[in-house]
């Protein structure tokens, strides 16, 4: 299936809308994804991880009376989100107090009663694409019952893809080769500062016809303002200096070409034929309108050559002129 349109290849990535490190109000999260829809943003990824299911609940808040065949809508299975007797703060980075909580569980009933849970919470009555996700510690268990179950549900026309959504390029590389995947969610290892995915995944995924859906583009932000903050964080964790300084040398190259960090790390994944498009958290209207103008901006091709150049971006790596 085709994820996303020629001509708008951005889509609203769901983790910032359930509280990510801070909290986000109800009526705030769902004018972010009316943002997102107003910029002609048509892919929309959420998780049940991503707030104890808060995030599901508000994307299907703000989608509420959208046609349904207008957008491609993906979740993920791996965790379920069941109730507990009393409320605590969730203790997985979500600014969030709940009685919910989650387990791990790959298994065919897994991944059933996930997607089931997944729907009510969407209040919808399907998902597009459904990915195994961050199976880090489950690969078994992925390959023995979580990726055949979600392959029967696309072999019976309930899902159009399935594929797998992790932090990590070398089992995602695995489960192309041996899995038959439409599609890969990659976080964080494909950007102008790690560009690693050029080794493993990316040529995998190029060999076996598996689109990519890049995110984390900006590196949990290390790469989202025009210069890195001291305490830039990459990998959801304090950024070691050495980055800050890469980051810093990639900021002066943009500044040389009058174009501006964030601009130029959302364009770069677009251009491996491989990746179909990027997801951007965001976790209001004012970051999404200011995500579509970056992307909407121009940026030289003389940038890629200039970074190529200096050493700070891979020869390989694909990019205009």
């Amino acid at each position: 299936m085709k994820l996303f349109a020629d001509d708008n290849r951005i889509g609203l990535g769901g983790a910032p809308l359930a509280g990510l490190f801070s909290p986000v109000p109800d009526a705030e999260a769902v004018a972010t994804v009316q943002a997102a829809w107003d910029e002609g943003w048509r892919y929309f990824d959420t998780a049940p991880h991503y707030g104890l299911g808060l995030a599901e609940e508000r994307l299907g808040a703000g989608l509420a009376g959208k046609p349904r065949s207008s957008y491609v809508l993906s979740s993920k299975v791996g965790r379920i989100i069941y109730e507990a007797d009393t409320a605590v703060a969730d203790d997985q980075g979500f600014a969030v107090v709940s009685k919910r909580r989650r387990r791990w569980d790959f298994s065919r009933d897994g991944v059933l009663q996930s997607i089931e849970d997944s729907l009510r919470r969407l209040d919808t009555d399907r998902l597009d694409v459904v990915f195994v996700h961050d199976p880090d510690d489950h690969y078994d268990e992925a390959v023995a019952t979580a990726f055949p179950a979600l392959i029967e549900l696309r072999d019976q026309g309930v899902i159009q893809a399935i594929g797998s959504g992790m932090n990590q390029a070398a089992m995602l590389t695995r489960f192309v080769r041996e899995v038959d995947l439409d599609v890969i969610m990659l976080a964080g290892r494909y950007t102008v500062l790690d560009p690693d995915g050029l080794d493993d995944v990316l040529p995998a995924c190029t060999e076996n016809d598996v689109q990519v859906v890049a995110v984390g583009v900006f590196n949990s932000g290390l790469l989202s303002q025009a210069r890195p903050p001291a305490d830039a964080t990459f990998n959801y964790a304090p950024a070691p200096a050495a980055l800050i300084e890469k980051a810093n040398k990639l900021a002066d190259v943009c500044d040389a070409h009058g174009v501006t960090l964030p601009a130029v790390a959302l364009k770069f994944p677009l251009f491996h034929p491989a990746v179909a498009g990027i997801a951007v958290g965001c976790r209001t209207a004012a970051e999404v309108h200011a995500n579509a103008e970056l992307a909407r901006t121009a940026v030289p091709d003389g940038v890629w050559s200039d970074l190529k150049s200096a050493g700070l971006l891979r020869e390989d790596a694909p990019t205009p002129g």
